[in-house]
């Protein structure tokens, strides 16, 4: 019990609680054997109930499996930095023989991005997030990092996206994790970073366009188009077009647009129903900024739906998500009046850390998709 208890896994007085003397160990392939110390001798069967079992699952994040110079096997423990012989996963262990489960996995909205990806190892898998130095969006990146994926944080600051970076590696610091420069309110600077990661050679499995811009002043950028409307939607959609070849080579792979409950409060057609395009990057007389963002989260979630429809016979999926009601975050920093009423709104609204991580294919639907998408730095 001490030693399940210095792992962090305390048992109960369940059936399957070893009687004294006896001890539960792990193989390197993940078997486990039981260890009874008074007649010196070991099983595959449990003592009590006569089952054979095995580990489930991947190591919990920050964990690592390594082997002593007399070749016995421990387990490291980066994040809480500490060691110990017993497996973490006894606490997950299946039976040799186990029944279907009878019900899916579900998740609701305390779910935290870290539960959803918990046992699953993203080794190998390349990801991409947007806006990640701060918000939904660091959070995003450094789930993905911790649970093995090689991460690029594509941020317009690098000074703050290299401090994202290095919050990260202190949590572990074999995550693969690095940043990249991107301002999405330059076309120029999308196809640099484009350019920059083909560079690479390296496949994309999932892109997150994440970052976004709320409550701004009427400003153009350097490309003369209203700063919301590029920063929100065009500056993702030129970046996917750019990177569209090789997500499909990295198939399957995903693209996962942030988008917002707003998009309902809007329209971009004209009196007729036709798009009116006048919407998308209005005049300074004609500009709203609450409607300039519900219209370029609108443009998101329709993005997002055709891109599936195209790409999806060929490997590559995309979904629009939400992160959850009335997300706090950085978001609303363009003006003061957005920052007190979501300083007030702030008892009611999740943590940073509650945040959705899509692991299904196919599009989701139009809603209801939530404030999201931040951190255009």
């Amino acid at each position: 019990m001490a030693a399940l208890r210095y792992a962090g896994l305390d048992d109960t007085d369940s059936e399957d609680e070893l009687p004294p003397g006896w001890e539960q160990r792990t193989t390197k392939d993940g078997w486990v054997y039981y260890a009874n110390h008074a007649e010196e001798k070991t099983q595959w069967e449990h003592p009590k109930t006569g089952k054979r079992k095995r580990i489930a699952g991947d190591l919990p994040y920050g964990w690592e499996q390594e082997t002593d110079e007399n070749g016995q096997v421990f387990f490291v423990d980066h994040i809480n930095k500490r060691t110990t012989y017993l497996d973490p996963r006894l606490a997950f262990t299946v039976d040799d023989n186990p029944t279907k489960p009878t019900t899916r996995q579900r998740y609701d909205g305390s779910t935290t991005a870290m539960e959803i990806l918990q046992g699953r190892d993203l080794s190998g898998k390349v990801v991409v997030v947007t806006g990640a130095n701060s918000g939904i969006g660091f959070e995003t990146a450094k789930s993905f990092a911790l649970h093995g994926a090689h991460v690029i944080l594509a941020c317009r600051n690098m000074t703050r996206a290299n401090e994202a970076v290095s919050r990260i590696l202190g949590e572990w610091h074999k995550a693969k994790v690095e940043a990249m420069t991107l301002d999405l309110a330059l076309l120029r600077s999308v196809q640099h970073f484009a350019q920059a990661f083909k560079a690479k050679n390296v496949s994309l499995h999932v892109l997150v366009c994440n970052a976004a811009v709320f409550g701004l002043p009427w400003t153009l950028t350097k490309d003369g188009l209203e700063t919301t409307f590029q920063v929100n939607h065009l500056g993702h959609f030129y970046l996917v077009q750019l990177l569209q070849d090789v997500l499909c080579r990295s198939a399957p792979a995903r693209v996962v647009v942030v988008s917002s409950e707003s998009h309902r409060f809007t329209d971009i057609n004209d009196s007729s129903g036709k798009l009116d395009f006048s919407r998308l990057s209005p005049s300074k007389n004609d500009y709203w900024a609450m409607l300039a963002y519900n219209r370029s989260k609108l443009c998101n979630i329709l993005f997002s739906n055709e891109l599936h429809r195209r790409l999806s016979p060929r490997g590559v999926t995309s979904n629009a998500v939400h992160p959850g009601n009335m997300m706090y975050s950085a978001l609303h920093r363009g003006w003061w009046v957005y920052t007190l009423l979501f300083t007030l709104a702030r008892p009611f609204t999740k943590s940073m850390a509650i945040e959705v991580i899509p692991l299904d294919s196919g599009p989701q639907p139009p809603g209801p998709i939530l404030p999201g998408g931040q951190g255009h730095a």
